[in-house]
């Protein structure tokens, strides 16, 4: 049985939400050691020094995996080959409504390198890492569980 923190986050959202909405798009990327990898928000970012799966805001006219592909090739300098997508969850944080999108990556060219002056970690699910994000908590909670951790 895997245990992870409680989330202190509103994941329902009422329909008149009045902040900002946000598409967002993260990749979970699993080694042959069945490790997940976890980067961490730099700071000037919004939540600087959390831990996250890689990714980030999708552009204007960018479809899902054209964003994930670009977020992993800015972030971590690798190129998604197969990406299959897993869940999609919406979280009222107190500056944005966030949607976000998890796409399982299989299989990526090159070598995973932190190419934002961020950290990087491997970590076995669930991660010994803090603080993490209330949004990727929530994803790692489902994402152990789930058929997708368990088959790689």
């Amino acid at each position: 049985m895997i245990t992870l923190p409680s989330v202190d986050v509103d994941v329902h959202i009422p329909r008149n939400h009045p902040y900002l909405s946000i598409q967002v798009v993260a990749g979970v990327l699993i080694d042959p050691d069945q490790r997940i990898l976890l980067t961490q928000r730099p700071a000037g970012k919004v939540y600087a020094g959390y831990w996250e799966f890689p990714g980030g805001k999708i552009e204007a006219k960018e479809t899902w995996d054209a964003a994930l592909r670009r977020e992993l090739k800015e972030e971590i300098g690798v190129q998604a080959e197969h990406l299959q997508w897993m869940y999609e969850q919406v979280v009222a944080y107190p500056h944005a409504k966030i949607i976000l999108r998890y796409g399982l990556v299989k299989s990526w060219l090159g070598e995973v390198q932190m190419c934002e002056s961020q950290l990087g970690s491997w970590q076995r699910c669930p991660p010994d890492l803090a603080p993490i994000l209330p949004a990727t908590q929530l994803m790692l909670v489902d994402f152990a569980m789930s058929p997708f951790y368990a088959e790689r």
